[in-house]
């Protein structure tokens, strides 16, 4: 596997050889540098071996599998502050209590070596040293090292190995081993226990350096003598340091000007976070953090109220997840408090969850917890920018509970029992992003009146089932992530806003046009080849016999600003509603999440589970290989989709957007040819008011005309005060100003490009592609005034559209 890969156009090594050895905890010891950019610790690593060669099966439906788990070094995490389920603090002010902390303890690195050569398959048929691959990138790994953990007090208890003194002296890496797999395996109800051992475990000195090579995409660690997995150590401490130019972390400033950091992980793009993930795992975590500025870590167990330039902080998850999906956030923030804000539910609002048995690793699992099941609202903090406070308080604040009951209604059990919001600034590349306990959100969705924002709330929400505690066991499947929370998306907010079922229904097909419209428009636009939703088709899921993998297209820039996963996979859940009924479909989903949450999955293991519990569409001839064929295989536009399309149109909602957009045809053709009198006359036009998304179909229908004489966008512009709508009605209006040259409304779109770039990347194309001078030194001037803050892949998008 070549690790020197063009980003630009090939697909994502995996190198971890999972298939040999999994992580099943983590404790990482790191401190974060302002001044000098970098963040630098250590991490380690309980492993458990498997059966060399051994290939997974597929955990779905098979009881008798071990759950996977995490087998490389991550950095990219976000812990969770204190609960009883999932998280918790030593110290009652969430500092780290424990004064032997091993930050700044770093020493002289071990030799690197550049070594191309694939480590990942098993040493024993070649009689060679076994090799433990770590995927990782854009980090300077100092030093590994072994763990002896017969030093601390108590672990032996675990295998019965006490001498008279309670501490055996000298025991074989056979019993360390099989402790190590005891402790790895405690009983949910012994999670406190468990977790004091893995941090004591993580704190005693190393018992010897290991030597290591590193490439582009990967650690490789040895033990000399060592020729089979089973037999490696089975607790390694790495040293490590991330680069200050490296593309895993972001450093940069919010909205007032204050330096933070922040890590992304954003699915299947390796250069947002610092180790990156074998895609089939899941594992729990300790982490402790001292922060090297006068900036706090949010959101944790307790913020200082006067921040000192050493901060300490301390927490853990017992939840295991996907490394990948953790986030961390270090900055200068405050809380939004509103003081009736909901934090429990009321008996209206809660519902109950089946008591069907977790097939998952045993945890603290809410899914299991009665008082968690009727848990309308969970807990839940805002924090923001001083400049954004009053915003805050005014627009998400109060939707929040409104939008956690909507999802508890439909779903039941939230998967975590808090949440915390942090409004990121606008070099953050989309509208928002879920990571388990924490959700970061554009300061774009609080423009406008609420329904950008409820909506977002909801679709992030939705991926605390699909994507969190429901995730992809194949990377390039990301329709099961981001499909799933769309269509949530829609279920949530109707839910949440207590509509009606006819206009629940009506929305429902506005919405679904909006999003074939820019699905077809999209398919048209885009590479054949980034259209599949399993791209590996037949081999979906499957991996080498160490574990390696490669996730198809995972390093095409262009993939991150597609949504036909998001679209198509939206459009193939409405689809088997149809043929189901909606609300035996959701009946449906609850018993999905009960039985899947905790595990990876692929298409077929969702598809088979629906097929075996509606036998009746079966029947009519819907068959998973057609399903396959139609929607998940192929590119293009599906064929029961395009069969569907033409009833939207006949919806009452868009039918009242033609007859608006029909007035406001002819009011052009009258403005553009009048006199002074008529053209007041046609001003007296009665346009009706209009819901927002209707208002983003009036705009698209009015671009597809030829020509909007300047008297018509000034009074559009003054109609619906469209520089004060949410950004999805602005964007429209961009378009519309740069495509008809409004040059008097040119600082809106200048507006735009500064503060949604989120959503400003294909503006500036419109703005270079018209070969207009002003247009284009708008473009570029703009680009000069952000691109420190813009997020890599949007800038490197940008600059190749500009320069």
């Amino acid at each position: 596997m070549d690790p020197n890969l063009d980003p630009s156009k090939d697909d994502l090594p995996l190198r971890a050889n999972t298939n040999h050895m999994l992580v099943r905890h983590y404790v990482l010891d790191l401190a974060v540098h302002f001044q000098r950019k970098v963040i630098s610790g250590n991490i380690v690593l309980f492993f458990e071996s498997r059966k060399d060669g051994h290939k997974f099966c597929n955990p779905v439906g098979n009881e008798s599998c071990v759950q996977r788990v995490s087998c490389f070094p991550v950095t990219s995490i976000y812990s969770p502050p204190s609960d009883t389920n999932n998280a918790g603090a030593l110290g009652s002010d969430g500092k780290d209590t424990d004064k032997n902390c091993n930050h700044g303890n770093m020493e002289t690195p071990s030799r690197i070596f550049n070594s191309k050569k694939d480590c990942g398959d098993t040493a024993e048929s070649r009689n060679e040293d076994f090799v433990l691959v770590l995927d990782c990138c854009d980090l300077s790994v100092l030093k590994v090292e072994e763990v002896d953990a017969a030093v601390v007090p108590g672990i032996w208890e675990l295998d019965g190995q006490c001498t008279e003194d309670g501490l055996s002296k000298e025991l074989s890496n056979r019993q360390q081993r099989q402790t190590l797999h005891r402790l790895e395996n405690l009983p949910s109800r012994s999670w406190q226990e468990q977790h004091d051992l893995f941090l004591q475990c993580s704190r005693v000195p190393g018992c010897g350096e290991l030597p290591f090579e590193m490439d582009s995409w990967s650690l490789q660690i040895r033990k000399p003598g060592i020729k089979m997995a089973r037999y490696f150590p089975h607790l390694v401490r790495i040293w490590y340091e991330t680069k200050p130019d490296g593309a895993s972390v972001r450093w940069t400033k919010d909205q007032s000007n204050s330096s933070y950091y922040l890590t992304i992980k954003l699915f299947m793009n390796p250069v947002m976070f610092s180790f990156i993930e074998s895609y089939i795992l899941f594992s729990s975590l300790v982490l402790s953090v001292i922060v090297f500025c006068q900036y706090v870590i949010h959101n944790v167990i307790k913020q200082p109220i006067n921040p000192i330039c050493v901060s300490s902080w301390f927490y853990y998850v017992t939840m295991p997840m996907p490394a990948s999906t953790f986030t961390i956030a270090v900055g200068h923030w405050i809380e939004a408090k509103l003081e009736d804000s909901l934090l429990t539910s009321s008996a209206e609002e809660t519902c109950s969850s089946s008591q069907l048995p977790c097939s998952h690793m045993d945890y603290p699992c809410r899914f299991q917890d009665p008082a968690a099941q009727v848990q309308a609202v969970i807990p839940h903090r805002v924090f923001t920018p001083h400049c954004l406070k009053e915003k805050s308080q005014e627009i998400l604040l109060p939707l929040l509970p409104r939008c956690l009951t909507a999802a508890h209604s439909v779903l039941g059990t939230h998967p975590f029992p808090r949440l915390d919001v942090l409004l990121v600034p606008a070099g953050f590349s989309s509208l928002g992003m879920a990571s388990p306990h924490i959700m970061f959100l554009s300061q774009s969705v609080l423009a406008g009146k609420a329904h950008l924002c409820g909506a977002r709330l909801c679709h992030e929400i939705a991926h605390a089932w699909f994507g969190l505690a429901i995730g992809a066991q194949d990377w390039t499947e990301e329709w099961i992530s981001e499909g799933f929370a769309t269509f949530f998306e829609d279920v949530f907010w109707t839910n949440a806003q207590k509509l009606p079922q006819k206009e629940a229904a009506e929305q429902y097909e506005l919405k679904a046009l909006l999003r074939w419209r820019r699905l077809r428009e999209e398919l048209q636009n885009s590479e054949e080849e980034l259209q599949v939703l399993r791209p590996n088709r037949e081999q979906t899921g499957e991996v080498s016999p160490s574990g390696a993998s490669l996730v198809k297209h995972g390093l095409n820039p262009c993939k991150i600003f597609m949504q036909v996963h998001y679209l198509k996979g939206y459009f193939l859940l409405r689809f088997l509603a149809s043929k189901i009924g909606e609300e035996r479909y959701l009946k449906f989903f609850r018993l999905f999440v009960q039985k899947t949450h905790g595990r990876l999955i692929l298409s077929q293991d969702f598809l088979q589970m629906l097929l075996e519990k509606f036998p009746e569409i079966k029947r009519q001839g819907l068959a998973l290989d057609m399903i396959y064929e139609d929607w998940l295989d192929s590119a293009g536009i599906p064929k029961p989709l395009l069969e569907e399309s033409d009833a939207w149109l006949e919806n009452q909602l868009v039918e009242e957007v033609k007859r608006e957009v029909a007035k406001w045809i002819h009011f052009n053709q009258r403005n553009r040819k009048g006199t002074k009198r008529k053209r007041r006359a046609e001003e007296r036009v009665i346009f009706k008011e209009v819901l927002p998304d209707q208002l983003v179909l009036l705009l698209e229908l009015l671009l597809e005309e030829e020509s909007l004489s300047v008297g018509t966008l000034r009074w559009l512009e003054r109609r619906y005060s469209l520089c004060e709508q949410d950004a999805e009605v602005r964007h429209r209006w961009c378009e519309l100003v740069v495509k008809h040259k409004h040059t008097a409304a040119y600082k809106d779109v200048e507006q735009f490009l500064k503060k949604d770039q989120a959503m400003g990347v294909y503006l500036y194309g419109e703005l270079m592609v018209h070969e207009d001078a002003r247009q284009q030194g708008l473009a570029k001037s703009c680009f000069r005034a952000v691109h420190e803050e813009m997020d890599p892949t949007s800038k490197k998008v940008v600059e190749e559209m500009i320069l």
